[in-house]
């Protein structure tokens, strides 16, 4: 009976190192952004920076609160959010087929690699007059503009986590008499995941940065344009209010893809040294 009693109390400690540990880690964490939003602070307030040119982040909270109580942010935070998810979409969809079937067959990476590597040297930001000029200044060439930024990183990546399976397990699959339709969703895809999804999470990080650029087209809605057009209105508070939110936006995005990744892959627990 005693030994039932005190068995709780013997996992007790253990419960509170891992809680203990959780909290150092998170603790370690906030340590740089508390330092680098005291200093951002001060600066402006300490007069090292004219807070003409750098609104401390009080200004920058009291603008975003402004925004949410006239109804403006969740204007621009959906206009935003629908162009990048659709850009994104489109170039993980299309990368990772695209990508799939150049990693597959060689043939077909000699024949299409040169003309590849030629556009993906091309930046969207150079095909801005192309873009507008075949598809106007709506939102689709604001989506083709992220979708073109995005596509790269998926599609290389997932290239690259094909050719980068281990033939072992291609052969011996193969060897027992698996059909290569088997090998290909049994073997190759599963062992590509992990390339695909660093090259999904990339390709996120690229869509919000794209943004920016795609709603300097005609755009009258959305963070980027938001940021712009603060900047050319010299409302300072407000433009580092539209900085900061893409910048959450692009965290909460990376958070998502991350946490989508260890839903999907987690055989793959246990097997790095993060884990």
């Amino acid at each position: 009976m005693s030994a039932v009693l005190d068995a709780p109390v013997a996992r007790s400690p253990g419960r509170f190192s891992r809680f203990a540990r959780r909290l150092g880690r998170v603790a370690e964490r906030g340590i740089g952004i508390v330092a680098f939003l005291a200093l951002w602070e001060a600066l402006p307030r300490l007069g090292v920076v004219s807070d003409a040119y750098l609104s401390p982040p009080s200004a920058v909270v009291a603008s975003i609160a402004q925004l949410v109580d006239t109804g403006q942010l969740w204007k621009h935070v959906a206009a935003s959010l629908q162009r990048s998810l659709w850009g994104l979409l489109l170039a993980s969809s299309s990368g990772v087929v695209l990508g799939l079937l150049i990693g597959s067959f060689r043939r077909l990476a000699a024949i299409v690699d040169p003309v590849l590597q030629l556009f993906r040297q091309t930046s969207a930001f150079a095909l801005f007059p192309v873009f507008i000029l075949f598809l106007g200044i709506g939102e689709l060439s604001k989506v083709a503009i992220i979708f073109w930024a995005s596509f790269w990183p998926v599609l290389l990546s997932t290239v690259s986590g094909v050719k980068q399976v281990d033939r072992l397990l291609v052969n011996s699959a193969l060897s027992m008499g698996a059909s290569p339709r088997f090998v290909f969703f049994k073997v190759v895809l599963p062992a590509s995941l992990p390339s695909i999804f660093t090259g999904v999470r990339l390709a996120g990080a690229y869509s919000i940065t794209a943004l920016v650029a795609a709603e300097m087209i005609g755009a009258h809605s959305g963070l980027g344009f938001l940021t712009l057009n603060s900047q050319e209105t010299f409302q300072i508070p407000t433009m580092y209010a539209g900085i900061l939110l893409l910048a959450v936006l692009g965290l909460l995005l990376n958070y998502l893809l991350a946490l989508l990744e260890r839903r999907l892959l987690r055989w793959r627990k246990g097997l790095s040294l993060d884990d």
